[in-house]
This record gives structure tokens, C-alpha cells and sequence, in this order.
């Protein structure tokens, strides 16, 4: 087992070095200064996020990477509601769709590998097609929100990065940060449900003593690190689920000190030793739980929105 696992942490190494070194750094501002985040400054807020993202994207068309300005550009969009917004490096943005004031239910995807400012309109898509689901829900739908949460610089599905923790670890405040931020703008009255994908789950795993939600969903997950949802040491309803054609369900799992650090993540969140809410997702692969139309986007929607009792189990 222990050479096995060193030798995919080398073959890890070595595409990510060779890939980094071929794209020159992208210049892009500093993140805008702003207000303490309020549901009175969130215009505000949102008008200079955008701003910041117009100029991130003329500054990597001079550069002359016009892939980059082109995913920016988009994000500068006067129908676009940002959080936040830093153009550095493989980026970060936290986007809203919905009237995040006035929701009594929010939900928080947090995204997994490979996910940057450079594929960002694919995590756009998830959280657009989430949004549009609940809103279809007469009375409880028009009072929800969805917030895409690329909060923390991801890993690369072939990288070292992605099986071990560390990513994970240092995402984990943040995201704390994140959600008791969001509370100023809610009010304890909202009911908010972390929806955690893939490399995602070990984040949400990392974070969840520490944040209050009402529901923790981990789709796709590779493991968390921990050995149980009792592990997790969260008030909230831990759930999992995994599609009948998601390339996850061959990842072994394991958990072993290598190298000075941790490899793998551990017990299977869908088993039952586990102990979270096993729940149907389909015949989807890896990257289609938000898929419009889904099993999996039919029951997160009834889990975001409290109808837990007519989720099946898988």
C-alpha cells in the first residue's frame, strides 16, 4: 500500500509542476476594500466586486490571456451579485443568486478540485441550476438563495494537493469566516445547508465544528478524514450520496501517514459505519449532481428547502 500511494504522489508531482511552469502568472488588482458586510451594503458591496472584476479582466487582456478576461468579463456583468472577488493567482469569487436579504433558506456549494476563476461558469451553472430548482417550489422557493462559495484556492485533480488534507485545512477558517458572515446579513433565521462536493466534503468536514448549519451534504466524497459523522462534531444533519456513475466510488479508502503527512481520507461517507443520511442520486457521474432534471438536484433541493421526509435513501 505504502508504495502504491508513493508512487501516485509522484506521478501527482510531476504533471502539476510541468503544467504550472508552461502559463506565465496573471496580473489582476488587489480585492476592493470594503464595507463590513451588512444586507444594507450589499449593493454596494456587489458594485465594487464587479468593478474590481471589469478591471481583472482588462488587465489579462493586456497580458494576452484572453481566456482569462473572457471568464472574468462575465463576472463583471451588472446581473452578477459578488460577494467577493480576487483575480490573483487561479483566483476566487463568491457569487449570490437570489435576494440573499430576504431568504429563510440559503444554500452554500462549496466546490472540489479543479475548480478556479478559469472553469468558474461551469460552478456557475450547478449553483444557477440549483437556484432555478427551488425557485420552481411554490412559496418556499421564492424566498431562497444559493451562494457559490470558491472561496479557497483548489486543488488539481492530479496533484498531490488532492489526497491530502492540506488544502482542506487551510480552507477551513475561511469558510467559518465565511458563514458567520453570512449570518449578518440573514439573521439567525435563516436555515443554511452546506452542500459539499467532491475535494469539497474534506473542506466542509474541516469546517464543521465550527459553523452553524442545518445540513451538511457531501456529494461525491472521497472521504472526510474523520471516521464518522459523530466525528464531525456538528448539530447538523450530516447526509451523503454518490451517483451509480461517479468514478469516486473506486477511490480506496485509506488513510495513512506518508512523507510527513496524511494520504487518503478514510472511511467512505455512503457506508454504513459512517453514519450520515444516505440519499438516492441517480445514475449521474462525478460532475452531474446539479445536472438540471437530476435525481441528485431533486432531492438537495428538497433537503435545502426542509422536505427532508420525502428525500429516498439510495
Amino acid at each position: 500500500m505504502r508504495t502504491l500511494l508513493a508512487l501516485l504522489v509522484t506521478a501527482a508531482v510531476v504533471v502539476p509542476l510541468t503544467t504550472a511552469a508552461a502559463r506565465p502568472r496573471i496580473p489582476a488588482p488587489a480585492p476592493a476594500a470594503l464595507a463590513p458586510l451588512t444586507a444594507a451594503t450589499l449593493e454596494q458591496t456587489y458594485a465594487a466586486n464587479r468593478a474590481d472584476a471589469a478591471l481583472a479582466s482588462r488587465m489579462a487582456a493586456a497580458h494576452g490571456d484572453r481566456h482569462r478576461a473572457s471568464a472574468v468579463r462575465a463576472l463583471a456583468a451588472s446581473s452578477r451579485r459578488l460577494l467577493s472577488f480576487d483575480g490573483r493567482g487561479s483566483g476566487r469569487a463568491v457569487e449570490v443568486l437570489g435576494d440573499l436579504a430576504h431568504a429563510d433558506r440559503v444554500a452554500v456549494l462549496v466546490p472540489g478540485s479543479d475548480t478556479s476563476l478559469d472553469t468558474y461558469e461551469r460552478f456557475h451553472a450547478a449553483a444557477a441550476a440549483l437556484r432555478q430548482r427551488l425557485a420552481r417550489q411554490p412559496g418556499a422557493g421564492s424566498r431562497t438563495a444559493v451562494v457559490a462559495w470558491l472561496g479557497y484556492s483548489t486543488p488539481g485533480t492530479v496533484s498531490t494537493t488532492a489526497i491530502t488534507p492540506t488544502r482542506a485545512e487551510e480552507a477551513a477558517p475561511d469558510l467559518r469566516d465565511f458563514l458567520r458572515a453570512l449570518r449578518t446579513v440573514t439573521g439567525a433565521r435563516a436555515r443554511v445547508a452546506l452542500l459539499c462536493h467532491s475535494y469539497g466534503t474534506v473542506v466542509c468536514a474541516r469546517a464543521a465544528s465550527g459553523v452553524e448549519a442545518s445540513d451538511l451534504v457531501l456529494l461525491g466524497s472521497p472521504g472526510t478524514g474523520v471516521a464518522s459523522a459523530a466525528d464531525l462534531h456538528t448539530r447538523a444533519r450530516v447526509w451523503a450520496a454518490r451517483g451509480d456513475d461517479d468514478w469516486v466510488a473506486d477511490v480506496p479508502h485509506v488513510s495513512v501517514g506518508l512523507f510527513g503527512t496524511t494520504v487518503g481520507f478514510g472511511v467512505d461517507p455512503m457506508s454504513p459505519a459512517f453514519g450520515a443520511r444516505v440519499f438516492a442520486a441517480g445514475s449521474g457521474g462525478h460532475s452531474d449532481y446539479f445536472r438540471p432534471g437530476s435525481v441528485a438536484l431533486a432531492n438537495i433541493a428538497r433537503i435545502v428547502l426542509g422536505e427532508t421526509s420525502e428525500v429516498p435513501g439510495a
